[in-house]
């Protein structure tokens, strides 16, 4: 997708020569095109990304070949980036699969996370989702940390990181501060 690349070029300029961690969303779509990965190969030798960033990918209904979206994760992550599973926990994770990805962090679904508080079988299937991940070793990003009570609840149960708008609201050119520091869980 041409939106995606544009993203890509932007992002990969911004964050040249800044020492932060960044993600850029991708599709299942991105990755089926067989040129997609040379175009980041060709961004990365340009700007010093490398170790910086993190590439979110939609886990849902379009994926179609998992070969595929395994060897996409497997070159990226040989390159230095990292790899985020987006959206876990939104009707279409399949754990088999999971299994064989290479992911370094699983995104906790919004909707699960968002009624964390209020709704007992979200606050279950989040508990169940963070055990799983500590043990494959993954790093956990629970979305959608709208107050001080679900942020209280995901670090509680032993999510790594939060992100919504407790911390922030979404920005075009982000403050980059202590306070937009406050999404890790320590």
């Amino acid at each position: 997708m041409k939106i995606t690349r544009i993203v890509i070029d932007k992002a990969f300029k911004k964050f040249d020569t800044l020492d932060y961690e960044f993600s850029i969303n991708i599709s299942y779509e991105d990755i089926e095109d067989f040129t997609f990965l040379d175009f980041i190969k060709e961004k990365m030798k340009k700007y010093n990304v490398k170790n910086k960033v993190v590439f979110e990918i939609l886990e849902d209904e379009s994926i179609k070949n998992y070969d595929i979206l395994i060897k996409f994760i497997d070159e990226i992550k040989n390159l230095g980036c990292k790899v985020a599973l987006d959206d876990f926990g939104s009707g279409y994770s399949n754990f088999e699969h999971i299994l064989k990805m290479n992911v370094d962090f699983l995104k906790i679904d919004a909707s699960l996370i968002k009624n964390i508080v209020t709704d007992k079988n979200s606050l279950k299937i989040t508990k169940t989702i963070i055990e799983f991940a500590k043990s494959l070793g993954l790093k956990t990003i629970a979305e959608y940390v709208e107050n001080e009570e679900i942020f209280n609840t995901v670090k509680k149960l032993g999510a790594d990181y939060s992100q919504g708008y407790y911390f922030s609201e979404p920005k075009e050119t982000p403050e980059i501060n202590n306070t937009s520091i406050k999404g890790k869980n320590e």
